[in-house]
């Protein structure tokens, strides 16, 4: 059973940042890509970034890219996003998850694992 924890959100100031992180188990951490989505109330989960299984690789969101970097930790098997930047529009939760597939994805249907998110919240 692959389990996720996500940890590292909180209350911040627009233009603030936030290092948010995710701690995978259950699982050999390379096998699997990893990503970010968030999900705001009312809204759509949508595609933050992702990262390939060894990080060789990694994609962003239009709204991420510049501001948000996305890495990968194999010997604490944990998924990081540096969030620099941040705008009252990135208010969300923020859920990590793993794919199996050996392209990364950027649609939620193809991830298999899922944590339970952690909430960002940005004050304008």
């Amino acid at each position: 059973q692959v389990q996720l924890v996500e940890s590292g959100g909180g209350l911040v100031q627009a233009g603030g940042s936030l290092r948010l992180s995710c701690t995978a188990s259950g699982h050999t951490f390379s096998n699997y890509a990893m990503g970010w989505f968030r999900q705001a109330p009312g809204k759509e989960r949508e595609f933050v970034a992702a990262v390939s299984r060894v990080g060789e690789g990694t994609y962003y969101a239009d709204f991420a890219e510049g501001r948000f970097t996305i890495s990968r930790d194999h010997a604490m098997t944990t998924l990081y996003l540096q969030m620099n930047s941040l705008k009252f529009d990135d208010t969300a939760v923020y859920i990590c998850a793993a794919s199996d597939q050996t392209l990364v994805g950027i649609r939620p249907e193809e991830y298999n694992y899922w944590g339970q998110g952690t909430q960002v919240t940005v004050s304008s």
